[in-house]
């Protein structure tokens, strides 16, 4: 068996953390939406290049930072900037933050993108509750030996977006007047854009969403078994669907105008897990 760099990373972590602290929430941050990462009570900070076995972000708008400390009172790990396939991350790279996560206590992942949206009634600038997946990047994460100290061989996939924390989502939602529809999130690899033709095929499949990301952070949370959820900046139009052609300055302007809701989510969301566990 291969070496365990999360094991190796939640170590190295642990070593620099107070005494008796343990994250009871993970948190990943997508394109444009690092701002919330800011607002944590800093109790320790590890550029990913110092950590074993963590691939360095590549992309604009992903600062590539491991933030540690309280949001909310509550005891929080944050990805400030997610690593991508398309960068030229391996599968245990896309596995290690996950799972280092696990390692250091975590039970809650709050996981946050910046998408496309094929339904042309959600407009750029809003924020989506993902649902449920379809993973059409070709490949699994999971793929290679299985390390039966984070999950079984075949995992399941069924409410792989926790049904309790979308109903906190919806909560928070109606309690700041904040217009949350839902959507199933369709994964592709990128980096490239979609056709229209492929965005033609996806909605017909029943995405509501399509994005580079999420879909393999989903599966190795649920592997070890993580309770998560998932929202979207709504980023652009999905290729075909507006006389704009989509552009990576585009996703990020339109993600940050999302911020400021997505974060009053996400705040409320983790007060109510401060209280209810």
């Amino acid at each position: 068996m291969q070496q365990d760099k999360a094991l190796e990373a939640a170590q190295y972590i642990q070593a620099k953390l107070p005494k008796g602290f343990t994250p009871k929430a993970g948190m990943i941050l997508g394109s444009g939406l690092g701002a919330l990462a800011d607002s944590i009570e800093q109790v320790a900070c590890f550029d990913y290049s110092e950590l074993p076995g963590y691939f360095v972000s590549t992309v604009q708008g992903h600062a590539g930072k491991l933030i540690i400390g309280y949001l909310q009172g509550v005891p929080v790990i944050c990805m400030k900037g997610r690593v991508h396939l398309y960068e030229g991350a391996t599968f245990e790279q896309m596995r290690t933050p996950i799972r280092t996560m696990k390692r250091l206590g975590v039970e809650n992942l709050i996981i946050t993108n910046a998408a496309g949206v094929l339904n042309t009634a959600i407009r750029p600038g809003s924020v989506v509750l993902i649902t449920d997946q379809i993973n059409l990047t070709g490949v699994n994460v999971l793929v290679g030996p299985n390390d039966a100290e984070y999950g079984p061989r075949f995992s399941g996939m069924e409410e792989a977006f926790s049904p309790i924390l979308n109903q906190l989502f919806q909560k928070a939602a109606k309690k700041h007047a904040i217009t949350l529809p839902e959507a199933i999130y369709c994964g592709v690899m990128g980096p490239s854009y979609e056709t229209p033709a492929e965005i033609q095929v996806y909605k017909q499949l029943g995405a509501g969403l399509v994005g580079m990301s999420t879909v393999h952070e989903v599966i190795a949370a649920r592997h070890c078994g993580l309770r998560l959820a998932a929202i979207s900046a709504v980023s652009n139009y999905a290729a075909g669907l507006s006389p704009q052609k989509v552009n990576h300055e585009e996703v990020l302007i339109y993600s940050h105008q999302a911020a400021d809701n997505m974060t009053k989510l996400i705040l409320e969301v983790l007060s109510e897990l401060k209280t209810n566990g």
